[in-house]
């Protein structure tokens, strides 16, 4: 199972300033931070993002620099890393790689002052942009999975205007970022050995879109208005898009979400923060929200309460090419209800009284991964779930391992 496992809270920006060498040369053991990292669970988790304050390293050393910070392993082998700013202050406040653990297994690793040089391009496994070219969509993509969202520009298209705030699903066959050269050839409905999109939004909520619950019905935004890139990889994306007001019963409400994906996930890290306007009174007596899954001809879905998820197996292109599971997950302990749309299936949750709704978006195609069914894919919900419990423990401390 491979999870998006960090803490993303609060505003974020980033640079993409990523190493792929260095050792122990640059660096006495006295610069270093030692790293023990245990996974609790009797299971295995590959790719997992560690993500380590800048403000906890420099109380190890302090005013250690972590804009040219490296990562070794415990055999001295250089680790890719990537140096995130979450408020866009232009002062860095995660250091975030990854590793693959065995069943409860413990590794080491070190983070010592160096020059840091930036990672190739093809290192990078996530990528996402606005894309002015196609009417202002906003694509995004990892190694394995690929999105888009539409923005203003659709809204007025002559040839086919949509409005719709769901999310788009594009399949991939191979690990290499693809958005940008299917844009480029604007081909993407076809499969030509990478993937393309087959997936249909409408106006429905796709594969994770939003709206507020309001006697029976769901009450949607337009389009996203704006857009901006936090962090652009090489193992991490965040990037926020802005909702104008749009009414909910009689009030007026917008929203702010932020999306963060990691190398090597089939989840999304979603964050809604809903305003009602005038600001100020956010999340105060606002209906439920929905998390929606499109319908399409011959899905299955199940909705599991307790583990707050919900998710559909379907058949793409008539089932020439495959099948898609998408699903919708809250955080473990969060409430959860169901509701129907004819266009969708709904995941109901109250509004935070304070903070962002935290909630997964996921989709895996049974072309590139081991799935075969729905059972499958809400064995996928529980394994996720059960790593957001137990996360990895990180233990912080001056020189080498112990």
């Amino acid at each position: 199972m491979r999870t998006l496992q960090s803490r993303l809270v609060g505003s974020a920006a980033a640079t993409a300033l990523c190493t792929l060498a260095g050792a122990f040369a640059h660096a006495a053991p006295a610069d270093s931070v030692a790293v023990t990292l245990v996974n609790p669970l009797a299971a295995a988790r590959p790719h997992e993002t560690i993500a380590l304050a800048a403000s906890a390293l420099a109380k190890i050393i302090p005013g250690f620099d972590v804009k040219q910070a490296l990562v070794t392993d415990a055999k001295g082998a250089a680790v890719l890393s990537q140096v995130v700013d979450e408020d866009g202050d232009e002062v860095p406040d995660e250091l975030v790689f990854q590793a693959d653990f065995g069943p409860r297994e413990t590794k080491t690793f070190q983070v010592i002052a160096g020059k840091r040089s930036l990672a190739a391009p093809g290192d990078y496994k996530v990528y996402g942009r606005f894309v002015r070219e196609r009417h202002d969509d906003f694509a995004w993509e990892n190694d394995r999975v690929a999105h888009r969202v539409y923005g203003p520009g659709l809204e007025t298209y002559p040839k086919e205007a949509l409005v719709s705030s769901g999310v788009d699903v594009w399949v991939k066959r191979v690990p290499r970022l693809v958005v940008n050269e299917w844009y480029m050839t604007d081909d993407y409905h076809q499969d030509h050995g990478e993937g393309a999109d087959f997936y249909s939004v409408g106006k429905s909520r796709g594969c994770g879109g939003v709206g507020l619950w309001v006697d029976g019905a769901l009450a949607v935004s337009h389009n996203f208005t704006g857009s901006r890139v936090l962090a652009n990889g090489p193992i991490r994306l965040i990037f926020e898009l802005t909702y104008a007001p749009w009414s909910a019963g009689g009030t007026s409400v917008s929203e702010k979400k932020r999306v963060a994906l990691d190398a090597g996930s089939l989840f999304n890290r979603f964050e809604s923060t809903f305003t009602v306007e005038p600001a100020g009174q956010a999340g105060r007596g606002l209906p439920p929200v929905g998390i929606g899954i499109a319908k399409h001809p011959g899905n299955v879905e199940v909705f599991d309460r307790k583990l707050g998820w919900r998710g559909v197996w379907e058949p793409l292109d008539g089932g020439k090419s495959g099948h898609l599971g998408c699903a919708v997950m809250l955080k473990p302990g969060e409430k959860a209800d169901a509701a129907e749309t004819p266009a969708e299936y709904l995941l109901l949750t109250p509004v935070p009284a304070h903070g962002p709704l935290v909630y997964y978006v996921g989709t895996g195609w049974d072309q590139t991964t081991h799935l075969a069914d729905l059972p499958a894919w809400h064995g996928e919900g529980q394994q996720l779930a059960a790593q957001l419990a137990s996360p990895i423990t990180v233990k912080l401390e001056h020189g080498r391992p112990r």
